[in-house]
């Protein structure tokens, strides 16, 4: 269920996400949410008997040569495993989809003709099938229904276009329609539509189970279109703000413990690109949007200069802050999904960072 909405198959090719620790038999009927899985964050889980972590951050990210309880992470697999608490981890693909990372942070600036900033690479495909009349709509609710047709806000989109099919069942065949060794004439359609990549297989899978062909004459065409999703978004505030007010704004909203910020407080802003995490890299595409001010975190030293120097206006709400406000997102979409299932927000913060601000 996790995976209709947010796919692994669309995260980062140097990404991790997915199943981290656990058997796909286990219970999961007590759920926390988690921005990272430390080790506070596990003890919690397990005092608290929940047997389903979902975190944002991968908890197994970077090679592990061994697991053993010495380690953080080695320690809070083995209680996992002892506890059968699954750990799951959504992380680039909850970045990049409808209503993730930065779509939310885009909510909480309450921007407007809202895109996205940096469109990934598609993995789209045009299916082809013909199909006799009588079952058009049969097939093509059952495409629709597997995720076929999906564009934008759209769902089932698919076009049909009217033949004559023409075929001659051999020995041992059991047509739908018509008699061994004659030829026989139907009325078809041609029914076209886009299909994801990663809905490929479920697409086919529901086609043969709605089609009465005992074999299915269709084609699969690779399409060279940009995807839907992608990181970062860009759009514009109801009314414009000067850089200090919308900081202010920003902090209020995340309740967030500082803002960095590149800048004059009273420059005016009216387009703002917004990148939850780390999202200096896009300090240029930003620029060239036409964004007046780029919201993101780990903004770095090289970054923020090219940034002043280009006119671009920074707030680094940094990481942690940047995407926490997700997890409400997602504890959303799971309610409503899991109606009667307990599910929760880790209650402590887990940003390894603080700011000193006496001495």
């Amino acid at each position: 269920m996790l995976e209709e909405w947010a796919p692994p198959q669309i995260q980062a090719q140097w990404d991790n996400s997915g199943l981290q620790v656990g058997d796909g038999g286990w219970a999961a009927d007590k759920i926390l949410l988690a921005l990272d899985i430390t080790p506070e964050v596990m003890e919690y889980a397990a005092a608290h008997n929940y047997n389903f972590l979902l975190s944002h951050h991968p908890l197994i990210f970077h090679k592990l040569a061994r697991v053993t309880t010495a380690s953080p992470v080695g320690k809070i697999i083995a209680t996992a495993l002892n506890k059968q608490i699954t750990v799951y981890s959504a992380h680039t693909n909850l970045d990049v989809i409808q209503g993730g990372v930065s779509d939310v942070l885009a909510q909480l600036l309450g921007l407007q003709d809202v895109d996205v900033l940096d469109r990934q690479k598609g993995n789209y495909f045009k299916l082809a099938v013909f199909v006799p009349a009588p079952a058009l709509d049969r097939v093509r609710k059952a495409v629709g229904d597997a995720g076929a047709g999906s564009m934008g806000n759209y769902s089932h989109c698919t076009f049909a276009a009217a033949g004559q099919g023409q075929f001659c069942p051999g020995a041992g065949a059991k047509p739908w329609l018509g008699q061994q060794d004659v030829l026989e004439e139907v009325q078809e359609y041609k029914l076209e539509s886009l299909v994801e990549g990663h809905l490929v297989n479920r697409v086919l899978a529901a086609m043969r189970e709605a089609h009465p062909y005992e074999e299915i004459a269709y084609d699969l065409f690779p399409m060279e279109i940009p995807a839907a999703y992608g990181l970062g978004r860009i759009g514009t505030l109801p009314a414009p703000l000067n850089l200090d007010a919308l900081a202010i704004s920003l902090a209020r909203a995340l309740d967030c413990r500082y803002l960095r910020i590149c800048g004059e407080d009273d420059l005016l802003i009216k387009k703002v690109a917004v990148c939850g995490g780390s999202g200096s890299d896009f300090v240029r595409l930003a620029q060239r949007r036409g964004a007046d001010v780029l919201v993101t975190g780990d903004v770095g030293h090289h970054s923020a200069l090219e940034a002043q120097q280009s006119g671009l206006a920074l707030i680094d709400a940094g990481h942690y802050s940047s995407e926490v406000p997700v997890l409400a997102a997602v504890k959303t979409y799971l309610e409503k999904m899991l109606p009667g299932i307990n599910i929760a927000q880790y209650p402590g913060n887990t940003d390894p960072m603080y700011i000193k601000t006496n001495w």
